[in-house]
């Protein structure tokens, strides 16, 4: 979203993008010029590279974040009469993934100072159901993998990241993508790693996994016109492979342009009237989104407007309390700390390109 109007608008993507015009239009050329758009070179590097990105030995471009997030669960078989442990606290999309595979999702409340789920809640909401933990790393902070990956051994349960929000976060110095049994990225225009258009990821260690998507997510195809099982049209295209290809080579330096913007606001914001994000010591976060809490959310969000500042709501309804998922019966106050966090969340302009100025002008106000 960018709202030209404001003077710091909340998300300004013709900034990186203006940084790497000429790499882009080579791509386009490129692309256009080997007249192959789907499943091709682009495709293959850009697997090979983001896999060694993430230190993980596999990765399959697929059609989106929800797409990657199904098509792990899938080639788990997953599905009708499972249940996946989820955050409470999380984009709805974590819980689709869920759905769509057939499963059903258990939610489990975060840590209130890390917005993420809370290790210790695990394994309360396990029974004998329950076949995989899918934990999110929630606006670029990784979750306590250590901890449930150790819930997930305990008791035979797959673990499986949402990274949707999370390109090049570090937790205990290894990147996220590579922490659980499987990972799903999101590379929706606005994420860390953009597309120019839908894309997504997965990522593992696992080669049956690897191989059992690479096929759902082709029809159900591994060799063309035969069809294994019944499966997905959800692939990565060439285009947005090698625009993916050169931002990559970007995302390091953007991502600690962020952490230099979201430490500035730690130092300046007003800790007295706001919540301001914690980071534990094991986490290194890549601030998809900078997170406050005021309990005069809508106020401080119309005075941010009136003064020319983009701001938006991550997210103003939690996924149990939407009427997408009023059959689960979870009313009001079932989740309280998910839904007090959802009433006090707002996110401050974050991006690559915004001036330590403009972070002075959003402190300020």
């Amino acid at each position: 979203m960018v709202d030209h109007i404001l003077k710091v608008p909340f998300l300004d993507l013709k900034i990186q993008h203006a940084e790497l015009r000429s790499r882009l239009a080579a791509a386009f050329d490129r692309t256009l010029n080997f007249g192959w758009f789907i499943q091709g070179h682009e495709l293959k590097e850009f697997e090979q590279e983001f896999a060694e990105y993430c230190d993980a030995t596999h990765c399959v471009g697929v059609g989106n974040g929800l797409d990657a997030l199904h098509l792990i669960l899938r080639a788990y078989e997953i599905g009708e009469g499972d249940e996946v442990i989820v955050p409470s606290n999380t984009y709805i999309a974590t819980w689709l993934a869920v759905s769509y595979a057939g499963a059903k999702p258990v939610p489990v409340e975060p840590d209130e100072r890390t917005y993420n789920i809370d290790p210790a809640r695990i394994a309360g909401a396990i029974t004998p159901r329950t076949k995989a933990i899918l934990v999110v790393h929630l606006y670029g902070q990784p979750a306590d993998m250590d901890a449930i990956n150790e819930i997930g051994r305990r008791h035979n349960l797959k673990v499986i990241e949402d990274a949707a929000q999370a390109h090049g976060a570090l937790y205990k110095g290894r990147r996220v993508g590579s922490l659980g049994d499987a990972a799903g990225f999101s590379f929706y225009p606005g994420k860390n790693l953009g597309a120019i258009g839908d894309g997504g990821a997965v990522t593992t260690n696992d080669n049956v996994l690897a191989e059992k998507i690479r096929i759902l997510g082709n029809y159900g195809s591994k060799i063309k016109y035969h069809n294994d099982v019944k499966g997905y049209n959800s692939r990565l295209d060439e285009l947005q492979a090698s625009f993916l290809r050169e931002k990559l080579k970007k995302l390091d330096e953007w991502n600690k342009q962020r952490q230099l913007l979201a430490r500035h606001y730690l130092a300046q914001l007003d800790a007295n009237n706001l919540a301001l994000p914690f980071v534990p010591d094991w986490a290194e976060p890549v601030w998809h989104l900078a997170v406050i809490r005021s309990k005069t959310r809508h106020a401080l969000q119309q005075h941010l407007t009136q003064t020319g500042i983009g701001s938006m709501i991550h997210y103003p309804i939690p996924p149990h309390l939407q009427p997408a998922y009023a059959d689960l019966g979870l009313e009001n106050g079932v989740f309280p700390i998910a839904e007090h966090i959802h009433q006090e969340v707002l996110s401050l302009p974050m991006y690559p390109g915004l001036s330590t100025a403009q972070a002075d002008y959003v402190i300020n106000a």
